[in-house]
């Protein structure tokens, strides 16, 4: 009987223990549900994030079937310069350069497709050729015939790329901090995470402030560029609509830098870097000054990856000395070839 009995209290004894376990579960669902909920990040408004940063000098332009954020500034009878930001920024990391160029040249800067203020492109496509594709577009719609071209990071391989297929085009070329050759790192994490099937699909609808923030901590040398007006800036325009699945799709689909066209470009090149940048090494700037030939380099000891946001005087004042004023011409064009005249010979045969 006292067997029985003790068997019969074990039991209740376990379900005592166990009779709190939907409330745990309960417990720790909803506290999973909170912190989705807290992370979950959906796509603003348009109109709401025009307002806050497409305000004037901004503009809009079609460009192929794309409502484009473009900021055209300055003389418009100088040098244009083309200003191309780097992956998830936007034009908005030129407002330094702008300030201090303004007064010199025409500066024109523009939310690449996926970027800012533009949104996703009908085209569907971002790779670096597509990108130069749309950039020949826009200069077409701004009817800029000749100018001097800018990229930073990612935007500088689009430049290089642009200059490399279209010479004609391009006067000077002006790289900051730019990507030219495949990594040779692992890959970063974030990345990782974006091409893994399912969870890059659903992670792109997770952007707190706080990921934000430790991105740009990455970017800049300096913690105090790291305000709660950049962090804010960059989360939010990455939740324009169609942006975060455009940066999804470029992520899954880039396709590692091919730099052999560097060693045949013949343009005048300026190449400005932050020798504390932690994405692209500055080794990576003596072999871009090797490859292209009859390059200057201007290397800024305090900046990280964005030299011309942490030091905007400094860098603006190395293009101001490198870029002239005047608008370029376009290059004449070779004569045409003139057909060779028939010579008689000196002896002319006698028919039989």
């Amino acid at each position: 009987m006292a067997s029985r009995r003790r068997r019969a209290e074990e039991r209740t004894s376990r379900w005592r223990h166990l009779r709190h376990l939907p409330l745990v579960l309960l417990f720790v669902l909803g506290g999973l549900a909170g912190a989705v909920l807290w992370a979950y990040a959906p796509d603003l408004p348009p109109d709401v994030l025009i307002a806050r940063y497409g305000q004037p000098p901004s503009t809009f332009v079609d460009v192929g079937g794309t409502r484009a954020h473009v900021r055209d500034e300055g003389k418009p009878d100088a040098m244009p310069l083309l200003l191309i930001h780097g992956s998830l920024e936007s034009l908005h990391v030129w407002r330094g350069w702008a300030g201090e160029l303004k007064d010199r040249y025409r500066v024109i800067s523009v939310d690449l497709p996926g970027h800012g203020l533009t949104g996703p492109w009908a085209r569907g496509d971002y790779s670096i050729e597509a990108y130069a594709d749309f950039i020949e577009v826009l200069a077409d719609t701004l009817q800029l015939d000749r100018f001097a071209i800018a990229g930073h990071s990612i935007g500088g391989a689009v430049a290089w790329t642009f200059a490399a297929t279209r010479p004609e085009r391009i006067s000077h070329l002006i790289l900051v901090d730019a990507a030219a050759y495949p990594r040779e790192s692992e890959m970063p994490w974030r990345t990782r995470l974006a091409r893994a099937p399912v969870i890059g699909d659903i992670g792109i609808h997770f952007k707190p402030e706080w990921m934000a923030r430790r991105a740009l901590k990455d970017v800049y040398a300096d913690p105090a560029m790291v305000t709660p007006e950049r962090v804010r800036r960059f989360s939010e325009l990455q939740r324009f609509p169609g942006d975060r699945k455009a940066t999804l799709q470029r992520t899954r689909n880039q396709e590692p830098l091919d730099p052999t066209p560097l060693k045949r470009l013949d343009v005048p090149t300026l190449i400005i870097w932050g020798a504390q940048d932690h994405w692209v090494p500055i080794a990576d700037a003596f072999r871009l000054q090797n490859d292209i030939k009859g390059s200057r380099l201007a290397v800024f000891e305090k900046p990280g990856h964005n030299p011309m946001e942490e030091d905007p005087k400094g860098t603006a004042a190395a293009v101001a000395a490198f870029l002239p004023t005047e608008p370029p011409q376009m290059p004449t064009p070779p004569p045409p070839a003139v057909p060779s005249e028939q010579v008689a010979p000196a002896v002319i045969p006698e028919k039989d």
